[in-house]
């Protein structure tokens, strides 16, 4: 079960427990996943889609709890691409879905007294949570945390909603981008703080809790990475200056001899002879009197131009 599936999950187990918020999460599901059903003898029906199982239950506990009206769900396979089940919760009962049309705002049934009720219905901040909970019920996704990016959208096919959900993810501070996808309207996020944001806005809160503690361990992994990385290429730098240094002193050896050498550069050439792992602050400190690493850093540049002068023919 992929992320997006478990975080459905959760959200469609918690159920609104006034009638208001209810109303607000069928509104949602029902505009971006509803289809009306017209027929013969002016016949009026209502059908919902969806991929998720636990989604198509919460629609017809719903629409049960809401109307009490009956539904029948049909279950279907997709034959293309993932081959996944679709389950259709269809309702026949023109007077009862016409009140529920009615009631959730969607549709052409809308008097101007239900209108207005409409527009007031969604001032109050729990039932904005609960239209963006069924926003994303509707036709959300949201990416693996544990995947190369962070990435949330919601897809519309109806640009009528796009205006106002954008409104409303505005309210909470969510910078939800738009784009255009296959005819479809797309909102996004991408940044992981305002993915957190919204999971905690619609009540998701085990998945929130999932995502960060994948974001926590990323980010400590990322940060040894670094560090490992910093300390192998400042190992590698040091034993590369060490070999160039042994090196530049054997040549010495060789040709002339460490006696005619200063007894400082003298001393400083055995040690590094003696210790070729050591760092210039630890080779001044087996010195004596110890030095400090500038002052080895000092004598050794010198012991290396006088290798590099023997070197010229």
């Amino acid at each position: 079960m992929s992320f997006s599936q478990k975080c459905k999950n959760e959200l469609a187990r918690k159920m609104p427990d006034n009638q208001c918020c209810q109303l607000a999460e069928l509104s949602a599901l029902i505009r971006l996943d509803g289809t009306i059903l017209l027929g013969f003898h002016q016949s009026l029906g209502l059908r919902i889609d969806t991929e998720n199982a636990a989604v198509a239950r919460k629609v017809i506990k719903l629409t049960k709890t809401l109307f009490n009206l009956n539904s029948e769900a049909i279950v279907q396979r997709r034959r293309r691409l993932r081959k996944n089940n679709v389950y259709g919760i269809e309702i026949r009962n023109k007077i009862g879905v016409q009140k529920m049309l009615q009631k959730t705002g969607v549709g052409m049934f809308l008097t101007a007294e239900e209108e207005n009720w409409q527009k007031e219905s969604l001032k109050k901040a729990c039932c904005q949570k609960a239209y963006l909970r069924g926003v994303f019920l509707g036709g959300g996704s949201i990416s693996n945390p544990q995947s190369g990016s962070y990435h949330l959208e919601m897809v519309m096919h109806d640009p009528g909603i796009v205006p106002h959900l954008c409104g409303l993810m505005t309210k909470f501070g969510l910078d939800a981008r738009q784009t255009t996808r296959k005819k479809a309207e797309v909102i996004y996020l991408k940044e992981a703080d305002q993915i957190v944001q919204f999971l905690n806005i619609t009540g998701a809160h085990t998945a929130l809790l999932n995502f960060e503690s994948v974001r926590i361990y990323k980010d400590i992994r990322n940060n040894v990475n670094r560090l490992v990385n910093f300390e192998t290429a400042n190992l590698t730098k040091s034993v590369e200056a060490s070999m160039r240094q042994i090196e530049a002193i054997q040549l010495i050896a060789g040709r002339i001899g460490l006696e005619r050498l200063s007894f400082a550069l003298k001393e400083l050439a055995q040690a590094r002879l003696e210790h070729p792992d050591v760092s210039l602050k630890e080779l001044g400190e087996l010195l004596d009197p110890p030095v400090s690493k500038s002052a080895v850093n000092h004598r050794m540049r010198r012991l290396e131009q006088f290798a590099e002068r023997l070197r010229k023919p």
